[in-house]
């Protein structure tokens, strides 16, 4: 097999047979499902975590509950599920998210892909 060299990907100009060898050792042992796709997960958008959530909370929320609530916590509990608090951005807008709060549980499980949401609640 003839050595090419890397273009400037590699450092110091490495021969592409290493990166080849070090992927043959690398799966020859079994590997989680999430460990051997790697940095696909990302690239294809599952959403796995609640830093997820907390990231894209304007996106998930739209813009008429993300103008009055802000995610304050989220807590994840043993059986996969979330508990959790949003703070209103005045507290007049407590009793308003209060009423919306079965659609802000509909959102959230709709990211998710499941039933994400086992509590929420309204910190001030």
């Amino acid at each position: 097999m003839p050595r090419v060299k890397c273009s400037s990907l590699c450092p110091k100009n490495t021969p592409m047979s290493n990166h080849a060898k070090k992927f043959e050792e690398r799966t020859k042992h079994p590997q989680t499902i999430g460990g051997a796709l790697g940095g696909l997960i990302k690239i294809f958008g599952v959403r796995a975590s609640d830093s997820d959530l907390a990231n894209r909370w304007d996106e998930i929320m739209g813009t008429d509950i993300a103008s009055v609530a802000r995610l304050a916590a989220i807590k994840k509990n043993r059986d996969n599920t979330f508990n959790v608090v949003i703070r209103p951005t005045h507290p007049a807008y407590a009793l308003q998210l209060s009423y919306q709060s079965d659609e802000i549980i509909k959102r959230i499980n709709k990211y998710f892909g499941y039933d994400a949401v086992s509590k929420i609640s309204f910190r001030k």
